[in-house]
């Protein structure tokens, strides 16, 4: 009723009205219907269209901190330099160039492939180019460091230090500094070390606190076959240590037989000191040390020694997992280990080789932060049962890594554990668990992941001898220790 009077009263103004007025009035009311109908439905909204587009630039094939070296051109003189994957937005329609150069980390150039190329970017969609950067296929080599070294057993560096540190199983600690073997040895304790069997000086560890405490501990054989852990200090000479200042730390009896010492003394991530020892010795664990929790052999033990004095050498950590429990030693980290030649933190992860006694070989992987494995010998050998069809595999902790010795021990027949690679000279090692063995002589990586065991490798090298451990300087560089008394860097090819 009201659109109709409005009608009515407009036709009687009809003759007063100006003609565009009149326009927009009659426009008025029809939007709004008449005789009562509904109103109309809005169509729908057509949003503008773009005028820009995206462009994704992706770099593969470099190692972690390593930064391309990529340039992007286009339309109205478009310029951007990136150095890793990107998504560049905004840009205008058209075809953009991607440019890319060779970069150089250490001794390894990266070349990218393809150099240049063009992407066509639309209005409203994304276009993707990629560069892969490569590098020649690295192949390693030896320099030797050292000479004539008498029977060396391990070698390390404090933090921060250019020297080496060498044990020698007689029980002297050598000193390689500018090249050269100083005369005069850091430490000499040869009265107190005995050579039976597999025994002597194994070797040695700097406290986290060297630089302030002069600290460093050494493992070694007593002449009752004890194993020891003492500490001695540094003296007025950065390069002499106070053959005086030694302060046992740990003594565990050995004393049945010559072999199975273990061998490593080494600090953790967490600040606690390890040491991995051996069975006892004889063939298959005959006393069942490595499964008795009562008994501190075929073990990796975890202490404190932050606070060491003489009445108190050592503390246990709160959180060793046979804390407080009777007839378990509250030092023991793992257990059911045959004679652990080495292990090796990189992180929180434990690389703890272990050697085999007729079939296999083993590296055990554990995130060091849960102790309390057992890595299942004398109930196992790797991942076979030992002198037995079947065998009770609960609560036991698998090798995640091993190898068979072959016929007549073609591939080896005791492991020597090595160390993660974290050097700055070989960025495409990062990661890689290098190891070797006594009886072949072989250098041989493999990377672990959540995925398994991948990037297994043989490196190839001529014959290197007996092995009798890695070591690994303040740079994280690694070096091979060889029963001949020489000490080889790993390092690249010169040839490449």
């Amino acid at each position: 009723m009201l659109l109709e009077h409005m009608r009515k009263w407009m036709l009687l103004l009809l003759p007063r009205l100006s003609a565009p007025f009149l326009v927009l009035c009659l426009a008025t009311l029809g939007a709004c219907g008449g005789g009562g109908g509904s109103a109309g439905t809005p169509g729908p909204v057509t949003p503008p269209s773009a005028t820009t587009g995206s462009l994704t630039v992706t770099a593969t094939g470099l190692p972690s901190g390593v930064n391309a070296a990529m340039r992007v051109t286009g339309p109205n003189n478009y310029l951007q330099d990136l150095t890793q994957t990107q998504t560049l937005t905004g840009l205008a329609p058209g075809s953009y160039n991607v440019a890319a150069t060779a970069v150089t980390s250490g001794n390894t150039t990266y070349t990218p492939s393809p150099a240049s190329q063009s992407a066509v970017v639309s209005a409203g969609a994304t276009a993707n180019a990629t560069v892969a950067y490569g590098s020649p296929a690295l192949t390693l080599a030896l320099s030797t460091v050292a000479t004539n070294l008498d029977n060396p057993t391990w070698l390390s560096a404090p933090p921060g230090d250019t020297r080496l540190f060498v044990t020698e199983r007689a029980g002297r600690v050598r000193i390689i500094q500018n090249g050269a073997v100083l005369s005069t040895p850091f430490l000499d304790i040869s009265a107190r070390v005995l050579t039976e069997g597999e025994g002597g000086l194994l070797s040695l560890a700097f406290d986290p606190q060297y630089a302030r405490n002069g600290y460093v501990y050494l493992y070694y054989t007593d002449p009752q076959r004890n194993i020891v852990v003492e500490r001695f200090t540094t003296g007025a000479s950065a390069n002499i240590a106070d053959p005086t200042s030694g302060l046992e730390i740990i003594s565990i009896p050995h004393p049945t037989f010559t072999n199975h010492f273990g061998g490593l003394v080494s600090f953790g991530p967490d600040g606690y000191l390890y040491v991995g020892t051996g069975d006892g010795g004889g063939a298959g664990d005959p006393q069942g040390n490595a499964q008795n929790l009562n008994s501190l052999l075929g073990k990796l033990l975890r202490i404190d020694v932050s606070l060491s004095v003489p009445a108190e050498s050592y503390a246990i950590p709160g959180s060793n997992p046979f804390v407080n429990m009777s007839g378990r030693r509250p030092e023991i980290w793992a257990y059911g280990l045959r004679n652990p030649w080495r292990y090796a933190f990189d992180g929180n992860q434990l690389y703890l080789s272990d050697v085999g006694q007729d079939r296999r070989e083993e590296v055990n992987i554990a995130d060091n932060r849960q102790g309390g494995q057992n890595y299942g010998w004398n109930v196992m050998e790797g991942t076979l049962c030992y002198n037995t069809a079947s065998c009770n595999q609960a609560g036991l902790t698998l090798p995640a890594f091993e190898y068979d010795h072959g016929s007549n021990d073609a591939n080896g027949c005791s492991i020597t554990g090595g160390f993660v690679y974290r050097g700055r000279a070989l960025p495409e090692l990062a990661g890689r668990y290098f190891y070797s063995d006594f009886c072949t002589g072989f250098l041989k990586s493999f990377s672990a992941t959540g995925a398994g065991i991948v990037e297994q490798r043989d490196w190839n090298l001529p014959d290197i001898g007996r092995v009798v451990s890695f070591g690994q300087d303040a740079e994280g560089e690694l070096y091979l220790v060889a029963a001949s008394g020489t000490i080889h860097k790993i390092g690249r090819n010169g040839t490449q």
